[in-house]
């Protein structure tokens, strides 16, 4: 009898853990995937909410928005990590101007050129709000795409390609896809953790690093909004991606990545061989890896809630820079010729490969090392074509100054500021090269 109640209750938990894994996938999908139209405009469901939540109350947002601001800034003081390294108390004092400026673009307070609807007030209003509003409520509602088997379901199907492919082991398919999906910063951390436990090579943690570990989908729906991308969402969202794991499995084979010891920090983890797996095999085991993620997440609403906080420290974290490092470079590109010159280090490129607007393109793809949402504000007039490739390589480039590159310094993964001006010097060269003929293509 005993057996019998236990045997009940190995099976209503087995379908209980499918019902999770079918409908929450699902509903992370439709969220993040599907396009609605509501009121005319057609968007993706989290856009949509996002836009009205933006709305409802713009006072509030803002207060929320200079909270977020005022904590990221003294967060590194809190923890102790400003005087970590030189790279840390730079960043630590752009998160304090990003206070500063806040403040002053709030109130009002400033020169013209500080708070002109072309510098200060674009920067806050188009990049700073959107991004404290996206991120966080993203983030959150990404725990039911990634928190419920999905991604491990994939992840078993694509092992057998990662090595070949892009140098990693098997098991680097989910941390792959969940540093896309999910967060650089998170992505990191795992990356990081993973490399410590022995289960990445040096190597191995460079390329997830840089090659994988980009942005948000809801900084990427930031992107598309700016640049009135939303209507072809999916063909942004999936060019992006390729374009991104074409780029790191170029980028692996070539200096500095190629040069790198494959050792381990510590002793080496044996991962499970699913290679010689075939057909129901495979799919059992799929499934089986799916049902123990399941089976170890949280209720549904502390999974939410886990995400949104861990959302919103890394909203912290880059709000401050964003802002400050940002309007600096939007400054300098409005002010200045600075930006002019180093555009000319990709026009030859741009002007080859017939991108309309090709000087514009260039300089887009060129202020994209300081902060990755500066191209698309220097491309916002261009053509749709332009629009595209520049939104595709600002993501796919994976390294930008403005909280990527202190992000991935902060962790043991062994690289120098050098080789990662380097690889986003590879990286914005070949992204141009293969996102350019999918935007003549498709569009």
């Amino acid at each position: 009898m005993t057996k019998t109640v236990s045997e009940n209750k190995v099976t209503t938990s087995n379908r209980l853990n499918a019902v999770k894994f079918f409908v929450y996938s699902f509903i992370g999908i439709v969220i993040f995937f599907v396009p609605i139209t509501i009121n005319n405009n057609s968007s993706i469901l989290l856009d949509h909410f996002v836009t009205w939540l933006s709305g409802t109350s713009p006072i509030l947002i803002k207060t929320f928005i200079m909270v977020i601001i005022i904590v990221g800034a003294i967060s590194p003081f809190i923890k102790g990590t400003w005087k970590h390294s030189t790279v840390e108390i730079i960043f630590t004092l752009f998160k304090i101007l990003g206070v500063f400026i806040g403040f002053l673009l709030i109130f009002n307070i400033g020169p013209s050129w500080l708070l002109s609807e072309q510098t200060g007030a674009y920067v806050f209003n188009y990049l700073v709000i959107p991004v404290g509003v996206t991120v966080p409520v993203g983030g959150a509602v990404l725990a039911l795409l990634v928190g419920y088997g999905l991604l491990e379901f994939v992840g078993v199907y694509a092992q057998k390609v990662m090595y070949p492919i892009w140098k990693t082991p098997g098991r680097s398919a989910v941390n792959a896809l969940a540093s896309f999906v999910a967060s650089f910063a998170v992505g990191l951390l795992i990356t990081n953790k993973e490399y410590k436990e022995g289960k990445f090579t040096k190597k191995q943690s460079v390329i997830i690093a840089t090659g994988f570990s980009t942005v948000t989908v809801a900084f990427m729906i930031v992107i598309a909004k700016t640049l009135g991308l939303m209507n072809i969402w999916n063909l942004y969202f999936w060019s992006t991606l390729f374009v991104t794991a074409a780029v790191t499995a170029c980028t692996v084979r070539i200096w500095p990545i190629n040069k790198i010891n494959n050792t381990y920090y510590d002793e080496p983890f044996i991962e499970e061989d699913t290679s010689k797996l075939k057909g129901k095999e495979k799919l059992l085991f799929a499934w089986k890896k799916a049902m123990e993620t399941v089976d170890s997440s949280p209720n549904v609403i502390k999974n939410i809630w886990l995400n949104f906080k861990e959302s919103l420290i890394m909203t912290a974290n880059i709000l401050p820079t964003i802002l400050s490092i940002g309007l600096l470079c939007l400054l300098l590109a409005e002010y200045t010729i600075i930006f002019d010159y180093l555009a000319y280090v990709f026009y030859p490129l741009t002007w080859a490969l017939q991108i309309p607007d090709s000087f514009l393109a260039a300089k887009g793809a060129a202020i994209g090392i300081t902060e990755m949402f500066l191209p698309s504000l220097v491309v916002v007039e261009t053509p749709l074509i332009t629009k595209f490739i520049i939104a595709v390589t600002s993501v796919s480039t994976i390294i930008f100054f403005s909280a990527s590159v202190p992000s991935i310094l902060s962790t043991d993964i062994p690289i120098r500021i050098r080789d990662l001006v380097v690889i986003w010097l590879e990286r914005t060269i070949l992204s141009l090269l293969i996102a350019t003929p999918i935007a003549y293509i498709f569009l």
